[in-house]
């Protein structure tokens, strides 16, 4: 079977986009790497979580200390509000952008983000609704807290945090859990025994979640 494997930019994002020919799944995982990945470092990961999906991977725009993230911080767990809010806009600019591009489905689009990328995924999902069918967050804490009211429709979301984690406190990811829940999200939030770290259980955990994925509504 062959495969589109395409590098691009689009909005301002470097990203990758693969693909096998015919495709073999309507789902299209957005894959977004932590501080200091790029557009390469999960694709890896993609056919481990879900074989036949559509992988899009982009770069974040924002560097810090030559490190590239998807929006800036102030310090360690601490967010520039303004910016993430400016960066989530285009983030979801972009996805819908590029589904268009490569004709794929934006409502199966499914984040699947590690730190940095796992925050920027629940900010889409407390800022933009709508624009993820569902998500994966490793090791994701809360974004900001949401000024309005949130509809997300039961939107499927899998939060893996870590037991250890040394950057994301507990209280903090469980938040983030409610915050979505209140909002009508269908969260599921699993403690892996574990620190910041993706670990393999991770990986057997959202494979498995995913093979059997919750649509919405």
């Amino acid at each position: 079977m062959s495969a589109v494997n395409i590098t691009s930019e689009l909005l301002g994002f470097h990203y990758r986009f693969v693909q096998k020919e015919p495709p073999g799944s309507e789902i299209t995982l957005l894959l977004l790497h932590g501080t200091g990945g790029s557009e390469h470092d999960l694709l890896g990961l993609g056919p481990m979580l879900l074989p036949e999906a559509a992988l899009l991977s982009p770069r974040g725009k924002v560097l810090e200390n030559g490190m590239s993230r998807f929006f800036r911080r102030l310090a360690e767990g601490v967010f520039d509000e303004a910016d993430l809010h400016r960066r989530t806009d285009e983030l979801a600019d972009f996805i819908a952008a590029a589904c268009e591009k490569h004709g794929r489905d934006a409502s199966k689009v499914i984040a699947v983000g590690l730190s940095n990328g796992a925050n920027i995924a629940a900010s889409l999902l407390l800022q933009r609704p709508g624009v993820l069918g569902g998500a994966v967050l490793f090791r994701a804490m809360t974004p900001f807290e949401p000024q309005e009211a949130v509809n997300l429709l039961k939107t499927p979301v899998l939060m893996l945090s870590g037991t250890a984690d040394s950057i994301v406190p507990r209280a903090n990811a469980e938040h983030l859990a409610h915050l979505l829940q209140n909002a009508g999200a269908n969260v599921t939030l699993h403690w892996q025994r574990a620190g910041h770290g993706l670990a393999e259980t991770d990986i057997q955990v959202a494979h498995d979640w995913l093979t059997t994925f919750p649509a919405k509504g």
